[in-house]
């Protein structure tokens, strides 16, 4: 009764246009001074303690190297790096776009950050060499979700902090343990790889389908060439996930490390961004910051709430009463997270639910690693189909096209999407078995 109480306010609350972070601060005050004895100062220290979180620091920093990435040059560099090595297939202009967008997701963390700067560039010179303007804008917008899953990913770093604090027991009756970030970036890149395999199919299957222009194949020399020009960019993803894997710093050092880099590589080395230029990226970068920070802030005292009603614990022994296994559970996960998807943003949906819908998974003895992929591959598929999706929104203001002709332009790509959300959802050896190799887990 009070989970439908406390989720009938926060629907309630979206429901008149209210930001997200708003309407869980209020859902969760106003449950609290009207239907609980908790002391209100327990409220201001759980505010306060709630991103007292190291890893946290992660998200700024993050945000900040993909801002100089975006802007400093990089991505026109690996978009002339990756046609050089794809663009004579059939479609290349469009397996390069996909190629470029898996390295450049490979440094920027971000979806919309990938789609900007690669759509930006690859788009127009589509559109100029003869391919349909719905075609490019398909590839570019469901290729830039990558961004969230080929780690480092803001949405796996928002996972690892949600879950963090959780108190859960597997089958057995033994504590189980929330994924750590590391290992969470370890598990996204073969299944970051695979998905961009199959966007890069799909490119090639429709341009071959359709006879799309191919560019003439390159000398090795050239090719050559376009990767010392984008060494510099590619060097990042040496340095954050080698980083990382090898012990040599922590997520959040290595995030930090990053922002230092992408700086230096684009005002010092390849000069795209200047001086000038550097107080608008620190400002971009800190109101994103600020505004995920705040959702975060609230999502923890939602958390909170969800813990002291017990309300997780009551849902895992609903569902093992029930009977319902590992598969069906899965199945209602999948759809609950495309619903919320058309109604909100990934950030809010995995600091929202993860917290409810984890306690039940390792209840199940769904690995903890496992099941963060699969919330992190629902986020992709959410920012590419309306009436939410980031990537559209992006795509819609670089392209000039509306909505509902993205929507149409996507379908192919989105299909192949989720195509692959069942493949991760019901093989978990995908995300864990390089985790495992490595001695991780």
């Amino acid at each position: 009764m009070n989970g439908a109480v406390i989720f009938g306010l926060l629907i309630a609350l979206m429901l008149t246009g209210m930001p997200i972070s708003i309407a869980l601060g209020l859902s969760v005050l106003t449950f609290l001074f009207v239907m609980t004895s908790v002391p209100i100062e327990a409220v201001a220290l759980k505010l306060f303690t709630g991103i007292e979180n190291f890893e946290i620091m992660a998200i700024p920093f993050f945000i900040l190297s993909g801002n100089f990435l975006t802007h400093g040059g990089v991505a026109r560099r690996m978009i002339a790096f990756a046609t050089s090595m794809v663009g004579h297939w059939h479609g290349g202009l469009g397996l390069a776009g996909v190629m470029a967008c898996a390295l450049f997701a490979a440094i920027s963390g971000s979806s919309p950050a990938t789609v900007v700067a690669i759509g930006s560039i690859i788009l127009p010179a589509m559109v100029a060499q003869g391919f349909p303007k719905r075609f490019g804008a398909g590839v570019i917008t469901t290729s830039g979700a990558l961004g969230i899953l080929i780690p480092p990913s803001i949405v796996m770093v928002m996972y690892a902090v949600a879950t963090s604090g959780a108190v859960v027991f597997g089958p057995d009756g033994n504590r189980v343990s929330s994924a750590s970030i590391s290992t969470l970036f370890v598990a996204g890149v073969v299944p970051g790889l695979m998905l961009a395999s199959l966007l890069g199919f799909t490119t090639w299957y429709r341009a071959r389908k359709y006879d799309y222009p191919r560019m003439p194949r390159a000398s090795w020399r050239q090719r050559w060439v376009a990767f010392r020009k984008s060494m510099w960019g590619l060097l990042l993803i040496v340095l954050v996930l080698g980083g990382i894997y090898t012990g040599a710093f922590t997520p959040t050092e290595a995030a930090a490390v990053s922002a230092v880099y992408a700086f230096v590589i684009a005002v010092f080395v390849y000069r795209d961004l200047t001086w000038r230029d550097v107080p608008r990226v620190l400002l971009d970068s800190a109101n994103m910051s600020a505004m995920l920070l705040y959702i975060i802030t609230n999502a923890v005292l939602f958390s909170f709430l969800m813990t002291s009603e017990q309300i997780p614990q009551a849902m895992a022994s609903w569902i093992t009463q029930a009977g319902l296994g590992w598969v069906v559970f899965l199945l209602i996960v999948n759809v609950l997270l495309l619903v919320a998807g058309n109604v909100m943003e990934p950030s809010s949906i995995v600091l929202i639910m993860a917290p409810i819908l984890f306690p039940i998974a390792a209840k199940l003895g769904i690995d903890p690693v496992h099941f963060g992929i699969l919330i992190v591959v629902n986020m992709e598929v959410g920012m590419c189909h309306p009436p939410v999706g980031l990537n559209l929104y992006v795509a819609s203001g670089i392209t000039k096209m509306g909505i509902t002709e993205l929507t149409i332009a996507v379908w192919p790509w989105l299909l192949t999407m989720l195509v692959f959300l069942v493949i991760v959802t019901y093989v978990p050896a995908l995300s864990l078995w390089l985790p495992r190799l490595l001695g991780m887990m």
